[in-house]
């Protein structure tokens, strides 16, 4: 569809809102009206915008036509006002091209944080307790509450594992593009002749899934409890509190048992069974869906190594948009804010080439 056929239909729908929101029947249902509003909010952005361009690109059109007048004066003030329209015709273009962009509908969640370690052994696992550190810090500075669902940690202090909540305004818009494998080069602390070893970790972001998101059958659930387990295997509950809740219709298992109480153990376990049954959900419908929407929320491929900590250089290469800079420490810090800008700037301008324009077919040709 045209994009002047999805803003005159955009404005249909508009108008549509405007009589549901006066109707008795919409007003006393709170959550129908409710929806309404945020829809019709979101709409007027789009809709005003495209009623302002479509005003300058009349005016535009009367003023060329003055441009045959034989009045000098008048061909003058009509050149000068052509100018200045022009210019505000692009920066409309560019806004209503930015204004149709698909909105990711998570980008507002709370997000399931998962981080684990992948080759490398032991030194994979250190790594894997950076990474959460950095992550953790990031929140922090952001103001966000991070919460440790479940972890599995190593005598040297590591992390085989870990899985945590992040709580915080627009967290998934901001973390959302961490998710892929990172690799580390450095020298082990255990390495004698100081070669360089490289390492991988996986890191999963997952929006925090409603229990209307997701159909989630209680029957297809098996619940086994046990006893948690610390550092090195030994017991540290003397109760079946630890919880494990296997999937059976695609036999995802989720374990949880940092908590003492096993019914807190289970709610957070199917915290995490959701998030991950809703992002399977939303990887088969990106399979389905235009390229555009692919690119604008991105495919959460975890098998593609994104980025490589190299120590011995102090450098961080984000190798999806070729981005290096060498502020390893204050990155490993918290401070991944220049990196997620640029990540964020790009897979915007990746989706504004895909937002499909036919604003110039619309544009009457300046032959002055």
């Amino acid at each position: 569809m045209a994009s002047f056929q999805r803003l005159e239909s955009f404005e249909q729908r508009y108008l549509e809102l405007e009589q549901l929101l006066s109707d008795p029947s919409v007003v006393s249902d709170r959550t129908l009206y409710t929806k309404y509003v945020r829809e019709h909010s979101e709409l007027g952005k789009i809709v005003n915008t495209y009623r302002e361009y479509r005003q300058v690109l009349q005016e535009l059109q009367e003023s060329r036509e003055l441009l045959s007048d034989s009045d000098h004066e008048i061909k003058e003030l009509a050149r000068r006002e052509i100018e200045a329209l022009s210019g505000q015709k692009s920066a409309l273009e560019d806004q209503l091209q930015k204004l149709l962009i698909p909105k990711d509908p998570n980008d507002d969640k709370h997000v399931i944080l998962e981080i684990r370690a992948g080759t490398g052994g032991e030194e994979a696992s250190l790594f894997a307790g950076d990474l959460f550190r950095m992550y953790t810090r990031y929140a922090e500075n952001r103001g966000w509450k991070v919460e440790i669902m479940t972890g599995s940690w190593t005598d040297s202090g590591g992390f085989k594992e870990v899985i945590a909540m992040v709580k915080g305004d627009g967290a998934y818009s901001y973390l959302k593009y961490e998710s892929g494998t990172h690799r580390v080069q450095r020298v082990p602390t255990t390495e004698t002749q100081g070669r360089i070893h490289t390492s991988a970790v996986t890191v999963a972001v997952l929006p925090e899934a409603e229990e209307v998101e997701v159909d989630l059958d209680i029957g297809d659930i098996k619940v086994d409890v046990f006893r948690s387990s610390g550092p090195g295997g030994q017991s540290v509950n003397t109760t079946d509190s630890a919880v494990r809740l296997t999937h059976l219709p695609t036999g995802l298992v989720v374990i949880c048992q940092d908590e003492k109480s096993q019914h807190k153990n289970k709610a957070k376990a199917l915290k995490v069974l959701r998030a991950r049954l809703y992002d399977m959900q939303l990887r088969e419908q990106n399979e389905r869906i235009s390229l555009d929407r692919k690119t604008q929320i991105g495919s959460g491929d975890r098998s593609e190594r994104i980025r490589t900590y190299n120590f011995p250089q102090g450098r961080i290469t984000d190798h999806r948009i070729g981005l290096t800079i060498y502020r390893l420490e204050q990155v490993l810090a918290g401070d991944l804010t220049e990196i997620i800008n640029e990540l964020a700037a790009w897979y915007q301008a990746q989706a504004l080439e895909n937002v499909e324009s036919d604003l110039e077919e619309r544009t009457p040709v300046d032959h002055s």
